[in-house]
């Protein structure tokens, strides 16, 4: 395989990623207490966020595209080296893509964006978290080596963690990690303008961009596993490399909780641990032992994903859903409705997908 080679997995992955952010698991959420199966309330309870501290499989969703965006960023670096463009054009390329990315993120939280009265703008957006992390993770990637990003991730989330724990909050004191009484929130509260999504902090505002980040540079090491010919194994080096990760999380939250809204230390390297291992699962499957067919769904979808993600957004797939094929499940019981619906909703956003994926039409940035 080329280094420069595309890889399905990776498309896949991204692919089944972005239709869980999107909202494409709805259906499975409202599936509960329809069934009278426990394992399906159960699956339905992992796709919403708990309320402050722990962890649910819906936790682990934005992370997973954090660090699949680094490993997309060593794919793309790796074939402008090849192609001998300079690193400052590389820079150039990842300004300007953050930028347009954060201005997406605030046109998706906002619209319509009251432009006239930016006291009412939310600005903290995953589009943005992205956009950053990546443009931060380019410049890492080209001027230090693999140990020497390891290093940076290790010294953002040990700082992270004694900021929350030492730096008093007025009013709280140090070390307090509740909802009201956190440092990310006090930090977003005095210096971030806008609106703040739970109104005294929010969870994609400023502090909690640096141990997000350090997702997005795992992910670039991951693929620099990938793209190296010297490694024998490299879904086996991606499974342990995931395992150490997982236990360093699990281990380090008895210390500093595994908390979503927070961005905690642990939260970063549970979640990096999964990503690893996710990656290594579906590298192993498509590309190792050729299992590709079944990837199909997701790839048409990972390879649009910007697109797919504002179609959700600006879109009522549910209302035209419910046009369209209402008058098939309309001898139903009411309580399934709901679910037939998103289940149409789903099926209309990937035939629109599909029909640009066959005339090869790709929204990339």
């Amino acid at each position: 395989m080329s280094i420069n080679q595309r890889l399905l997995s990776i498309d896949a992955l991204r692919g089944f990623d972005m239709l869980l952010i999107a909202g494409g698991g709805e259906f499975i959420v409202r599936l509960e207490g329809k069934t009278g199966l426990a394992w399906i309330d159960w699956l339905s309870g992992q796709l919403t966020h708990p309320a402050w501290n722990g962890f649910t499989f819906y936790d682990f969703i934005f992370p997973l595209f954090l660090f699949i965006s680094g490993v997309s960023v060593c794919f793309s670096i790796g074939k402008s080296k090849s192609l001998g463009i300079a690193d400052s054009s590389i820079y150039q390329k990842a300004f300007k893509r953050m930028i347009v990315l954060i201005l997406l993120g605030i046109v998706y939280k906002n619209a319509p964006v009251p432009v006239w009265e930016p006291s009412q703008i939310r600005y903290g957006s995953v589009l943005g978290r992205i956009g950053i992390a990546t443009f931060f993770t380019t410049l890492l990637l080209v001027h230090f080596s693999w140990r020497q990003r390891l290093y940076w991730v290790a010294g953002i989330l040990l700082v992270y963690f004694a900021a929350l724990l030492l730096i008093p909050v007025p009013g709280f004191g140090a070390g307090d990690l509740s909802f009201e009484g956190n440092l990310v929130g006090w930090v977003d509260r005095t210096i971030l303008p806008g609106i703040l999504k739970q109104g005294i902090y929010d969870e994609l505002g400023l502090l909690t961009q640096l141990p997000a980040m350090c997702l997005t540079i795992l992910g670039a090491w991951a693929g620099e596993l990938l793209r190296d010919s010297k490694i024998k194994s490299k879904t086996l080096s991606l499974m342990l490399v995931g395992l150490v990760c997982l236990g360093l999380g699990l281990f380090w939250s008895m210390y500093f909780p595994i908390n979503k809204h927070l961005w905690s230390s642990s939260f970063i390297l549970l979640t990096a641990g999964m990503a690893f291992i996710f990656l290594a699962a579906f590298y192993w499957i498509i590309d190792v032992k050729g299992y590709r067919k079944w990837s199909f769904f997701f790839k048409v979808i990972g390879m649009n994903s910007l697109l797919v993600y504002y179609l959700y957004r600006f879109i009522n797939f549910n209302y035209t859903s419910e046009l369209i094929f209402g008058g098939l499940y309309a001898v139903t019981p009411e309580i399934w409705h709901s679910v037939f619906q998103a289940v149409g909703a789903v099926a209309l956003v990937w035939l629109f997908l599909y029909l640009m994926y066959r005339n090869k039409i790709f929204v990339k940035i």
